[in-house]
């Protein structure tokens, strides 16, 4: 196992290095970030020039992304254009999006797998059919679409929820826009774990332990849900990282200062350090996230061995 763990922490840093360096290259032709400085205005030559050098733009950009990389590795992540550090923004924007991705992540787990238990064991029946209707509906409609309907109806006409989540965002504000983070995932899951329930119902060792006169309960638990599990853990384990670079639309709508907000602002006002620095860390979250789903496999199934 050890040995699997430094071949698996060796290989990421390919991986890390090819993934940043494709981002800083096309985050550097999104357009001239000085011009985004300036915004409608358009900078004089001295200034365009004072900045380019202040923000080291007049290096060429295998120069820019070796010296952003050495400076990554102190734990540097640049100034945004307001003169505030990538760090700073980070320390209050990832913690509000790591409270909102537990709430998604904690839908998927329990109401995913727990819908998906119960329509595999009972498959073709009618509670089958209703919940894959409702999760095809849940799949085919944009998640904008179903955070402004749960604000409208929640925040706007019922007064259950704040339409616009505080500065603080508790984790009692983000229940709703966690719950239109995961709808797309939470659908996914459920269809999932239906189809590998119902597929290891046939299997060998599910049978014998039946026939062994094993109680229903532990056969699902102990046998069935168990090696079930195994393509649903590598689903979520992977959407981790989805949920905490994707989750734009929603922090967008319920007005959430995370790590989509400070990713949409940066790219609106096409400030790279910011871009850069909060994508690189997201790489670094992507990786983790797959270490640990290899890494469970061997607990889910022992019949997986790490040479």
């Amino acid at each position: 196992m050890g040995r699997y763990v430094v071949r698996r922490l060796v290989q990421m840093v390919p991986v890390f290095i090819g993934s940043t360096l494709l981002i800083f290259l096309m985050v550097n032709v999104m357009g001239d970030p000085v011009a985004g400085l300036c915004g409608d205005r358009s900078c004089d030559a001295a200034t365009a020039a004072q900045l380019k050098k202040e923000f080291g733009l007049d290096q060429p950009v295998w120069q820019q992304y070796l010296t952003y990389m050495g400076n990554v590795f102190t734990g540097d992540f640049g100034t945004a254009f307001n003169g505030q550090e990538v760090t700073e923004l980070m320390s209050t924007a990832f913690p509000v999006t790591i409270r909102l991705t537990v709430v998604a992540i904690l839908f998927e787990v329990v109401i995913g797998i727990t819908l998906g238990v119960l329509t595999g064991l009972r498959r073709g029946r009618p509670v089958d059919t209703g919940v894959l209707l409702i999760t095809l509906v849940v799949i085919s409609v944009p998640t904008f679409v179903t955070g402004l309907l749960l604000q409208l109806l929640l925040g706007v006409e019922r007064d259950w929820i704040r339409p616009s989540v505080s500065s603080e965002a508790p984790f009692g504000e983000l229940i709703v826009p966690g719950l239109v983070l995961a709808s797309v995932s939470l659908a996914y899951v459920t269809r999932l774990t239906r189809t590998s329930i119902a597929e290891n119902r046939r299997s060998d060792y599910v049978r014998t332990a039946i026939a062994k006169g094993l109680p229903r309960h532990r056969v699902v638990t102990r046998h069935l849900l168990r090696n079930s599990l195994i393509p649903v853990v590598t689903f979520i384990g992977a959407d981790i990282g989805f949920l905490m670079g994707g989750a734009i639309v929603t922090e967008r709508i319920f007005n959430i200062h995370g790590v989509g907000y400070q990713l949409y602002q940066g790219i609106l006002r096409q400030n790279t350090q910011t871009v850069v620095g909060f994508v690189t860390v997201l790489v670094l979250v992507f990786l983790l996230c797959n270490l640990v789903v290899d890494l469970l496999y061997a607990v889910l199934d022992p019949r997986i061995r790490y040479a």
